[in-house]
């Protein structure tokens, strides 16, 4: 997206299948819209205008194709009253249910029966029909992508036309009644918006997630403040928070946005963040996330990220933008559903063809009728929504699950790459392990003593992002530098170089910076003065919670395990035996990690976990890129999956599974949506289904494929 242009979202009210957004997402790119992407189950057309003043008339234009554009403002006030095509379906059902037994079960000569009766009974359905799929099916005719909508109105404008045309030409004649169809016209009307009805309220099931994690984020806050001298506590809304502002939440309160404690104490549950349920305690200078829970205590804090810049705001955003991007099998299903609506027409005209001058009726029935109700039923229930849903929302609902796990995943194309991985690379410090080292012991060498040693790692590391360096400065957080430094360079993989003010040069870093000096490569840390080797460090590191278990699930999954690290070889391989890994790489180079993921993904699907700025490149070029929650932010743009639990490797298992069954739910989808279509063409072309027994058939397909999405939220997955 070039950077003068500016992100749209408008809320579209009235879309029900893929057909419905491939217009509205034609129609746009026809008006200037750029990096369109239109989705009909979250109501949503999202895109990119270099000039602001196109945007009226591109809601006009939306309008003018039968949709109706609202503000979120709007939607919001009636989320909780009856949606349009609720009402719609209501004002609709006792016309058609008067009509329905009136022919069903009353003789011709009862008033209800009259065609005139008929007629006016009928009218107000057919209007609406009108009104619901007419004004949609031109739009999509005048745009070239015709929509299912097309289907519904010709279906039931061939029945209306046909039974008004019967009563001109047999007016008066007890024939008549063999022509009219008035109740074909309402039922399938009717019954078409009971299914939309459904699927309106069953795709809101498929995205809570969205409005779940909004609800959190929606607080009321109490913000500090001095007036005339005095201290006062104002509730206001989240949303006039400004950074700097200074709040207080206690005990059951939910901290409002992002910010740093200034004062107080209290244990903070962050499970709706990382999956954790065990409450974190914070004090003063301690990071505070907004929408986590004050389960204990209270405390004071200065707000630093407010509206989208929050964590939970980015994570919002994050979920909303992973529902955009589609995996390659939804592709196929689209450009499917994009050539029905034309197909079906043409099978429709066939049929009347065939039935017209090839078939023999029995004795006493009109086979034109006959063949007129055959081809409307063939338009009826061929409509192509159950294909059009039955991978958004099953992607859906697989994100929706893996946010409320602390999982967050970029799409339902990584969903669908995630699920077909064979290998999974680790890097090791911080990943496969906690990241969290102390100093087991310090050797010096050349006469200098512990605490210069200590004063140049003080110095120095606190300039790198990686785990070891923040232990180190954690540990040595009371030892004052008198030293100043400058040229302080951090090279990926190899350590950190500095000057002091006298030109003396430090070097900080693995085995490789001091191989030449020495061939003990035990240490963790070696620290050269003037390419002098001067100090070494022994670090204790601690494996992960459930590392070993995940390695052996994945591996019961028929997962290869892989780590990848910069490490000492010895260090690598004791880990890689105590956890079960079945290959080790150490004392890698950022470039080394690279070559090594590019020939494995030439192997077979790769995915790489990381959390370092070393990892960035490698986490890029693997099939599915996993990074976790506390790591560097250009590990975390580079991967595809966020592991916000990041102290518990079982999420990895859970995020692979989930995937997994997403995956599966596509495809039993897809295959019930294809089944459905190419067995039930040619039963109604045959004449054994009815128009309206065709609408409620097409109806309950898509609610099957929608529960069969929503049945992922609560399976087990194994």
């Amino acid at each position: 997206m070039a950077e003068d242009s500016i992100n749209i979202t408008l809320q579209v009210e009235g879309m029900t299948c893929t057909s419905c957004a491939l217009g509205i997402a034609k129609n746009l790119q026809k008006k200037g819209a750029e990096d369109v992407f239109v989705d009909f189950a979250a109501g949503e057309a999202i895109f990119s205008l270099h000039d602001k003043t196109k945007l009226q008339p591109i809601i006009e234009s939306i309008n003018d194709l039968g949709y109706k554009v609202v503000d979120s403002k709007y939607r919001e006030e009636n989320e909780r009253k009856l949606s349009t095509v609720e009402k719609r379906f209501y004002f609709t059902l006792p016309f058609t249910i008067i009509l329905f037994f009136a022919h069903m079960v009353l003789s011709h000569d009862f008033i209800l029966n009259q065609p005139w009766i008929q007629l006016i009974i009928c009218l107000p359905v057919f209007i609406t029909g009108i009104v619901q799929f007419g004004k949609s099916a031109w739009g999509s005719l005048k745009l070239g992508v015709p929509n299912m909508d097309v289907l519904i109105f010709i279906g039931s404008s061939a029945a209306f036309i046909y039974s008004i045309i019967g009563m001109q030409l047999h007016a008066g004649s007890h024939d008549v009644y063999n022509y009219l169809f008035f109740e074909t016209t309402a039922v399938i009307i009717t019954l078409v918006l009971l299914g939309n009805v459904f699927e309106h309220l069953s795709v809101k099931q498929t995205t809570t997630a969205i409005s779940e994690l909004s609800a959190i984020q929606a607080v009321k806050a109490k913000m500090v403040s001095l007036q005339l001298g005095k201290e006062v506590i104002t509730e206001i809304d989240y949303k006039n928070i400004h950074v700097g502002a200074i709040l207080q939440a206690n005990t059951g309160d939910k901290i409002p946005v992002d910010g740093e404690v200034i004062s107080g104490d209290a244990s903070v549950d962050e499970s709706m963040l990382t999956g954790e349920s065990i409450p974190v305690e914070k004090g003063i200078t301690h990071k505070v996330i907004g929408g986590t829970i004050v389960v204990n205590g209270s405390i004071r804090m200065r707000a630093e990220s407010i509206g989208g810049e929050t964590v939970l705001a980015k994570i919002i955003e994050l979920v909303k933008k992973a529902q955009q991007a589609k995996p390659e099998i939804q592709k196929l299903g689209d450009k499917i559903s994009a050539i029905f609506v034309p197909v079906v027409l043409g099978l429709s005209v066939i049929t009347f063809c065939i039935n017209y001058f090839f078939v023999s009726f029995a004795p006493g029935i009109d086979i034109f009728q006959e063949s007129v109700m055959r081809s409307i039923a063939v338009l009826v229930i061929s409509c192509p929504c159950a294909m059009g849903l039955a991978t958004p929302t099953a992607v859906m609902v697989g994100i929706g699950r893996a946010a409320k796990m602390g999982i967050l995943i970029k799409g339902g194309s990584t969903l669908e790459e995630f699920a077909k991985i064979k290998n999974i690379v680790f890097d090791k410090t911080g990943t496969l392990t906690t990241g969290d080292f102390r100093i087991k012991k310090i050797d010096c060498f050349d006469g200098t003593a512990e605490m210069e040693v200590k004063e140049i790692l003080a110095a120095l590391e606190k300039h790198s992002s990686h785990p070891i360096a923040k232990s180190i400065v954690s540990e040595l957080k009371d030892i004052s530098v008198n030293k100043k430094f400058n040229k302080i360079i951090e090279e990926k993989g190899l350590g950190i170089t500095a000057e002091d003010d006298q030109n003396n040069l430090y070097q900080i870093g693995s085995f490789k910076i001091a191989s030449h000096l020495t061939p003990d490569s035990t240490h963790s840390i070696y620290v050269l003065k003037n390419k002098i080797l001067i100090g070494s460090l022994d670090l204790e590191d601690s494996i992960k919670k459930n590392t070993k278990e995940t390695v052996s699930e994945l591996h019961n999954h028929g997962i290869k395990t892989i780590m990848l690290s910069g490490d000492s070889r010895k260090k690598c391989e004791d880990l890689g035996r105590k956890i079960n890994i079945d290959e080790v790489y150490s004392e890698q180079f950022p470039s080394q990690k690279l070559d090594l993921i590019d020939k494995l993904s030439k192997e077979a699907p790769t995915a790489m976990v990381g959390d370092g700025i070393n990892d960035a490149p490698a986490l890029a070029k693997a099939a599915v890129g996993i990074s976790l929650s506390n790591a560097t932010q250009a590990a975390i743009q580079s991967a595809q999956i966020i592991l916000l639990k990041s102290n518990d490797l079982s999420v990895l298992t859970q995020s692979y599974l989930i995937s997994k069954h997403t995956l599966i739910t596509i495809k039993q989808n897809l295959f019930w949506a294809f089944f459905y279509n190419v067995v039930a063409i040619p039963v109604a072309a045959m004449g054994l289904l009815s128009p309206a027994v065709a609408a409620l058939t097409m109806a309950f397909s898509d609610i099957i494929v929608i529960g069969n999405s929503i049945r992922l939220k609560k399976k087990k997955l194994i």
